[in-house]
């Protein structure tokens, strides 16, 4: 095999026909969703949602981003330890209509298990969604809140 001379000129001009063979492919479809650099999420899989948790002394809370996902799409369930999340962007009907020339934004739906480690008060969880995020607050069960024992001294 001969040996040849490295060109980073040359290295470029091949990124630089691949870049156009990208753009090209976008600009020839009518949907951007055929675009090669498209995350599964975005043309309509299963996201999982950015979380914080917060380990309180009487509670733990769990924030999760859930952008564009209404209140009545959201399902929270506690079982055996396990908190799961799920929630979907409905697609509008208005596409179905036939008056849609062009559409970027998608369906999408989001789901994430988290395993709680510690005993939940599960009749006393309480969700509220506000900005995209959905906090979750988990009190934890009566026997693993800290509390005051007086002890006699004699």
């Amino acid at each position: 095999m001969p040996l040849e001379n490295w060109n980073p000129l040359r290295e470029l001009e091949s990124m630089k026909r691949e870049m156009d063979r990208i753009w090209d492919d976008v600009f020839a479809s009518p949907r951007r969703a055929e675009a090669p650099w498209r995350r599964p999420t975005e043309k309509g899989g299963v996201a999982s949602p950015a979380i914080d948790i917060i380990d309180r002394k009487n509670e733990i809370i769990i924030k999760a981003e859930m952008p564009g996902v209404a209140r009545e799409n959201i399902d929270i369930s506690m079982q055996e330890g396990t908190l799961t999340l799920k929630g979907e962007i409905k697609e509008d009907a208005e596409k179905d209509n036939g008056e849609h020339s062009y559409s970027e934004r998608t369906y999408r739906y989001y789901a994430r298990a988290i395993n709680i480690p510690v005993k939940i008060a599960s009749d006393n969880i309480k969700a509220t969604l506000k900005d995209g995020i959905l906090s979750i607050h988990l009190p934890k069960a009566e026997d693993l809140q800290p509390r005051k024992i007086k002890v006699e001294i004699e």
